[in-house]
């Protein structure tokens, strides 16, 4: 029944078993994916509060992140290159790092998606009630979930186009800010705070209003933003052509870095001067408002609801295929890699759709800094999945430099490039530290790792004992 990977470990280890979860991703499926992965909710509804509080230096930020996050995505694309019996990236850590480190980075990385689907879906609940305020904000949320788990449910392709058109709608709104944008700079368009003009970016305090240490401190929103960029690589096993598609989904990543989030963000604030953003509003509403379009907070509050529908349906997919991976390799229930006969993990979805579900209904009744400690452990732990998989990319060029050499998709300056981006996210957990809401979440989260590794433990003794009684 089973056969082993090639280079991978005997015993507990990681199989190729006869039901394999089926390619039905097409490339347009996995680019637009990516572009999802790198456009979060934060970016439509956080941007006020990230420019008000940083200034213009925010653009500095997302390039750097946005650099990071290519490197990275470099690392993780030719770790899957270098066998395509991988399905994720924790069957890269299993055979580099061991069982245990697989079993924590597993369950590390489906609680990530958990909690970001617990926020998501309470955002579906809150937009809805823009339109519709007496309905109550937990039954949208709920019909959401549902409508998810059975679109999941059906084939791996339907949830392709499900992410494909969802970020589209994001896609086309952030473009549709630029065009109108840069047609009101250069037309030198006067709203009630001035005249848009580029030198809105720097004519105002300069680029950094706020200080280095403003600067600073903006790290751990786009940090936040840009967490689920690595999806992509959750795809692998799902992909048609994985050779071709993933490669060229990674290295589109800068152009949709500077596009999406520092041309529209550039745009704004050369328009609205930072000092005038809200943050509490939409910039978005408020560009397209300044031109005359009346229904623009509707038009914008469609987008984010497609945006959070987006994030969830990421949410459930990661989770599901996260307790399939963790349950090939007997690190959770083997009934969790079961599929359909639509290739689909059921079992996985059933669970995490009820743990995300839990998790929406305890949102409703413990108090509102429960929720933000889950989101912040979240953003830390999502620190540790990046740094697992740059070591993982360490050990492979050190441990097996035939096969490194034999890549068509190298990542750029090895060994240089792996250690500065691990020095930037020991930085950035330096800096959740800085900020009293964020910090509890940083010395908690070592309980959670404690946790799991104290689970491992205990799951490692019953099975000893019961090979021994055999």
């Amino acid at each position: 029944m089973y056969e082993d990977l090639p280079g991978h470990r005997r015993g507990r280890g990681i199989y190729l078993q006869e039901q394999q979860l089926d390619r039905g991703l097409k490339n347009r499926h996995v680019q637009l994916i990516a572009i999802g992965g790198a456009i979060g909710t934060g970016l439509f509804l956080g941007a006020g509060k990230s420019i008000h509080l940083t200034g213009p230096s925010i653009l500095f930020a997302y390039i750097i992140m946005g650099v990071v996050g290519f490197l990275i995505m470099r690392a993780l694309g030719e770790l899957l290159l270098s066998n395509l019996n991988y399905h994720s990236f924790v069957d890269i850590v299993q055979d580099y790092f061991g069982n245990q480190a697989a079993f924590v980075t597993g369950w590390t990385y489906w609680f990530c998606w958990i909690s970001i689907a617990m926020a998501d879906l309470t955002a579906v609940g809150i937009y809805i009630q823009f339109w519709f305020p007496t309905v109550p904000q937990w039954m949208p949320a709920l019909i959401a979930l549902v409508v998810l788990l059975f679109m999941n449910l059906a084939t791996v392709k339907l949830f392709g186009e499900m992410e494909f058109w969802f970020a589209l709608i994001k896609v086309i709104a952030i473009l549709a800010l630029i065009v109108v944008g840069l047609y009101m700079i250069f037309t030198g368009f006067t709203s009630s705070v001035g005249t848009a003009s580029f030198s809105n970016l720097w004519v105002h305090g300069g680029m950094f209003p706020n200080g280095a240490f403003g600067f600073i401190l903006s790290f751990q929103m786009v940090v936040f933003a840009f967490a689920g960029i690595e999806l992509v690589g959750l795809t692998a096993g799902e992909t048609e052509n994985p050779e071709k598609v993933i490669p060229m989904a990674i290295n589109n990543i800068p152009i949709r870095i500077l596009i999406f989030y520092v041309g529209a963000l550039a745009v704004i604030m050369s328009i609205y001067p930072w000092n005038e953003v809200s943050p509490t509003e939409s910039p978005f509403v408020r560009v397209f408002a300044a031109v005359g379009i009346v229904a623009a907070a509707g038009v914008i509050n469609f987008v984010v609801l497609t945006s959070a529908a987006s994030a969830c349906n990421s949410a459930v997919f990661s989770t599901s295929r996260m307790m399939y991976g963790l349950g090939k390799t007997k690190n959770a229930p083997p009934s969790m890699a079961k599929l359909t006969k639509s290739k689909v993990p059921s079992n996985a979805l059933f669970f995490s759709t009820a743990v995300i579900l839990i998790a929406v209904i305890l949102n409703y009744i413990m108090p509102e800094n429960v929720f933000t400690l889950i989101t912040s452990i979240s953003t830390v732990c999502f620190l540790f999945i990046w740094g697992i998989i740059i070591l993982s990319h360490i050990k492979y060029r050190r441990t097996r430099p035939e096969l490194a050499k034999k890549s068509r998709f190298k990542l750029p300056l090895f060994p240089i490039a792996n250690y500065v981006i691990l020095a930037f996210l020991l930085f950035v957990a330096v800096v959740l530290g800085l900020a009293e809401d964020t910090r509890i979440a940083l010395f908690f989260t070592p309980v959670w790792f404690f946790f799991l590794l104290a689970i491992y433990k205990i799951r490692e003794r019953r099975l000893k004992t019961m090979e021994t009684n055999k």
